[in-house]
């Protein structure tokens, strides 16, 4: 079958608000460490991993032979009505990363039903409607979630069961505060923050759930610190602060594990999901247990933590930290940075190069202006593919380049990806132009 056909037939039975990457959509067959290669043959090097997911990369023996083991005896699933040994040992590994004082650990399938959960949780706990979120933000596709995500592109309706107040800080770039100094934005923030809390709540929020660096938004990167103000006057309140590492989760930051550690701030929830199988279904969330005990119903999940998947996930866990992908995140991540501000300097089409370890996105504007550009971010697309990369894209406005390739990156590789990207850029430029 042809990749018209496919794409055809894809057409035919798939909503037509699921887009797809590229003129010519790509089908993927097969991978080996960074790379992948489509139906026709050919082979690209990844820079994006899935939206994330594919963490450490693709044929990784211990992570294939931990599912392989757990196909080959037979239980697939038995419902989180049974006790599950692979469960219990991913959540107590976890509860000892998290930082928190009294963890406990509940899983799902999908960032979006741990970001469900973590509302539930919290206005159960605050018995309380009221959620304080930031611009440009992106939690989800469910009822809740897409209530608390402020990036129209991704908010479908008004319609909500929680009501939702937001927030400046997390996108600078176009903030109106962009132009001060990290502790004057800040402030800045925070005192927008307490004006919201006093001018547009009744003062019992439930929680404030944030994105270290915000993913679908462009990778967009608050300064330091900032989520830790924002924790002081959240306290005064009695309001919980969430943090949403679905994608800045396990180490991929590479100044720390969780990305909501740059802020000097435990929160009282934590959701992740993404990278921590490596390609399996699967998310969750890590709690206080005063927070995570706190329904007084019954629930569960009944995929959940299925014994394949936590079984994926404890071996990605355990080859991510055995060989410090954090650290080699650290490392070629500061290159990918170093390399594409260095061309930004001569470019007029690179607005804003921003992000940590490996999660790095490049604002394109219209030369000449801060004017978005996503057509150019869509025929860098293009032109990477054509050049054996594969590179994503996101942002408010379509226009900001998402790199994120797997965390086992290599020093050829990311040599390999800079040079592409900084030919493909002056092309694209070029052609602006014109």
């Amino acid at each position: 079958m042809s990749r018209s056909d496919l794409l055809a037939r894809h057409r035919e039975v798939m909503p037509g608000w699921m887009s797809l990457y590229y003129e010519e959509p790509v089908e993927i067959v097969s991978g080996r460490g960074r790379h992948v290669t489509d139906a026709d043959g050919n082979t690209y090097l990844d820079f994006f991993a899935g939206i994330l997911t594919n963490a450490v990369g693709y044929d990784i023996p211990e992570i294939s032979d931990a599912i392989r083991a757990r196909v080959d005896s037979g239980v697939l699933h038995t419902s989180t009505l049974y006790l599950i040994r692979q469960q219990v040992e991913l959540a107590e590994r976890i509860a000892e990363l998290s930082g928190m004082s009294r963890p406990k650990v509940f899983f799902t399938n999908s960032g979006t039903e741990a970001n469900e959960t973590a509302l539930m949780l919290a206005t159960q706990r605050r018995r309380s409607n009221q959620v304080l979120a930031l611009r440009n933000s992106y939690h989800g596709r469910a009822f809740a979630t897409v209530g608390i995500t402020g990036n129209r592109s991704w908010s479908a309706s008004a319609l909500s069961p929680v009501k939702v107040s937001y927030v400046h800080g997390g996108y600078r770039y176009r903030s109106p505060f962009r132009n001060l100094s990290d502790a004057d934005y800040v402030r800045a923030c925070v005192e927008d923050l307490r004006e919201v809390i006093e001018t547009t709540t009744a003062g019992d929020v439930a929680c404030m759930i944030v994105e270290p660096i915000q993913g679908v938004g462009g990778f967009a990167t608050p300064p330091d610190g900032l989520f830790g103000a924002f924790a002081e006057v959240l306290d005064e309140y009695g309001i919980l602060l969430v943090s949403d590492e679905v994608q800045t989760g396990w180490g991929r930051t590479g100044e720390h594990f969780w990305g909501i550690q740059a802020h000097g701030v435990v929160p009282s929830a934590m959701t992740f999901a993404k990278g921590l199988a490596n390609g399996m279904a699967i998310g969750g969330l890590v709690a206080e247990a005063e927070l995570m005990d706190c329904l007084t119903a019954n629930s569960l999940s009944t995929f959940g933590g299925n014994p394949v998947s936590t079984a994926a996930a404890t071996a990605t866990l355990e080859y991510l930290l055995d060989h410090d992908l954090q650290g080699n995140a650290a490392r070629l991540g500061a290159r990918l940075l170093a390399g594409l501000r260095t061309h930004a300097e001569g470019s007029a089409l690179v607005g804003d190069v921003r992000g940590k370890g490996l999660m790095i996105g490049v604002e394109l504007v219209r030369p000449g202006s801060a004017e978005p550009a996503p057509e150019a971010a869509g025929r860098v697309l293009e032109l990477a593919r054509q050049r054996g990369l594969l590179v994503g894209k996101g942002g408010l406005h379509g226009n900001v380049l998402r790199l994120a390739p797997p965390m086992t990156l290599t020093e050829e590789e990311a040599a390999e990806a800079l040079a592409v990207l900084t030919d493909v850029l002056t092309t694209a430029e070029k052609e602006l132009r014109a």
